[in-house]
């Protein structure tokens, strides 16, 4: 693996563990983002899909409590991985990509619910993170 030293003198970009697991659940056994978060808690990216989910169909306060959910376990998982606060989260990362659909989803939450400043902070906060998921995600 190559390493390349930060040349803009900020904090390495943080990557989140893996839950094979997790992901083999919602794959290959097509188990229910419900039964994932069961049974893997801390997985941001079952929180994540059971917050598009209840979005989609206008359950937007539960939206809101899913995708809150996901962005808190998340933050403890970056903290974990040496995140202090600020500094890149890749969207190329597969596994920070559940963290980031969460804090998307979570603004878009707070903004349906008119939660405006909080909207901003999570669509601040993605695009500080990443460029990427930003783009990617804000709808």
């Amino acid at each position: 693996m190559t390493t390349h030293k930060n040349l803009l003198g900020g904090p390495e970009p943080t990557h989140l563990p893996e839950n094979e697991d997790a992901y083999r659940m919602l794959g290959e056994e097509s188990q229910a983002p419900a039964e994932v978060a069961a049974k893997h808690p801390t997985f941001s990216l079952a929180w994540a899909m059971l917050a598009d989910d209840a979005f989609e169909a206008g359950r937007v306060v539960e939206s809101y409590a899913y995708a809150r959910t996901g962005y808190h376990r998340g933050l403890d998982q970056l903290r974990r991985a040496g995140w202090k606060g600020h500094g890149p989260v890749p969207w190329d990362h597969r596994a920070n990509r559940g963290f980031l659909r969460c804090l998307a989803a979570l603004a878009r939450a707070a903004d349906a619910i008119s939660e405006k400043e909080e909207a901003e902070r999570c669509w601040q906060f993605l695009q500080d993170s990443s460029a990427e998921a930003y783009a990617a995600l804000r709808r």
